[in-house]
């Protein structure tokens, strides 16, 4: 599913606004212990964020690249901008930069995922956070998952993933490393008693 396909009107599949959290056999290596929070989910596909994935870059080379800030500002950077989370979002697009955030921002080209959660992929948002006029609670990622039609279906069917209702605690959560932990605790479950043959929650 392409990404342009959330500027659509469209009807919420079953699978938007959960978490798919990868089993212990899952083969694709770009999704070993990932957890995705799924944007969209239609006959067309689906399309979300892989939220517990490090990526090297920093915001103020975003900003350096967007050319909206210069080496001394860079320097000068406030905290909050300095330390903006920047995550690996998946493997398609990966140099397209996209802010999932609370919808206490909204600009013209925000997407409302959910009630509270939204998504902006514009430069708007990335001057916002850079002039602290930014929403409360943002993460920026860079390249999104995608599947085809009825691929993340197949998947879950053959035990590729888990799913649940997503959180935003979880989301938002600076801390990737024991996030995939953390996630399966959301459906009562240790990572030590996973297993590939385990069913759907």
């Amino acid at each position: 599913m392409a990404f342009s396909t959330l500027n659509s009107g469209r009807e919420r599949g079953f699978l938007d606004g959960q978490f798919l959290i990868a089993m212990p056999g899952m083969a694709d290596g770009n999704f070993a212990r990932s957890v995705v929070y799924v944007c969209a989910h239609t006959g067309a596909g689906a399309m979300g964020f892989i939220i517990n994935r490090t990526q090297p870059v920093k915001f103020a080379d975003i900003l350096l690249h967007l050319d909206l800030i210069d080496q001394n500002d860079a320097i000068m950077l406030p905290d909050h901008a300095r330390n903006f989370p920047i995550q690996s979002g998946g493997p398609v697009e990966t140099g397209r930069g996209f802010v999932l955030h609370s919808d206490d921002y909204l600009s013209d080209s925000s997407i409302p995922i959910t009630d509270d959660i939204s998504l902006t992929a514009t430069l708007d948002i990335v001057r916002a956070i850079s002039d602290g006029r930014g929403p409360a609670r943002a993460t920026m990622l860079l390249g999104y998952a995608g599947w085809g039609p009825g691929q993340l279906e197949a998947e879950i069917a053959n035990n590729g993933w888990l799913n649940c209702p997503a959180s935003e605690d979880l989301i938002f959560d600076p801390v990737l490393d024991d996030k995939y932990d953390r996630a399966l605790a959301l459906i009562g479950i240790s990572p030590a008693t996973l297993s590939p043959e385990a069913g759907h929650a």
